[in-house]
């Protein structure tokens, strides 16, 4: 992974799956446990892949995969909420009222959201938004803050902090 700092914003230049893996470790950490990301990205771009290095973080051991159908996956690891959002196939934003949305957003924990155009005006505020782009071989990852706890994070990643 290469890195390149500005003032609230973050890019790497991902080089394979592993290092996929490595950044959502490094989001994992920035954290501290409680967050809103946002993921932006083309099918396949990596979206899934960077959830599971966040939930490998907190120790999931199980397969990771996008909860398409089912619109969100819950995951109580160690302690730690985390609730993985694929909103590719929500037709109305209203529709995360039904499956009881607010509850999840209301909640201390991480919310990994895919596809969040889909959920304008029913989702929180993004601390980070993270965009991934092909670059090929790899990706482009764009990491930009959106509060001041984003900001926070945001500075821990480039302080380091989070290897």
């Amino acid at each position: 992974m290469r890195k390149h700092v500005h003032n609230k914003q973050v890019d790497l230049l991902i080089d394979d799956e592993d290092a996929m893996v490595r950044l959502g470790t490094s989001l994992a950490l920035a954290t501290e446990g409680e967050a809103v990301i946002y993921l932006h990205g083309d099918l396949g771009a990596g979206k899934t892949t960077l959830c599971r290095g966040i939930l490998k973080h907190f120790g999931h051991q199980g397969a990771v995969k996008s909860p398409t159908y089912t619109l969100v996956e819950p995951y109580r690891i160690n302690g730690q909420l985390i609730y993985h959002f694929d909103l590719y196939r929500l037709a109305d934003p209203e529709e995360l009222e039904f499956i009881g949305g607010r509850d999840y957003f209301s909640e201390a924990g991480i919310c990994l959201i895919e596809w969040p155009g889909r959920g304008v005006g029913a989702l929180p505020d993004a601390d980070l938004e993270v965009r991934l782009d092909y670059n090929l071989p790899g990706r482009k990852a764009t990491i930009v803050a959106g509060t001041t706890r984003g900001a926070v994070m945001l500075a821990r990643m480039q302080e380091g902090k989070c290897q």
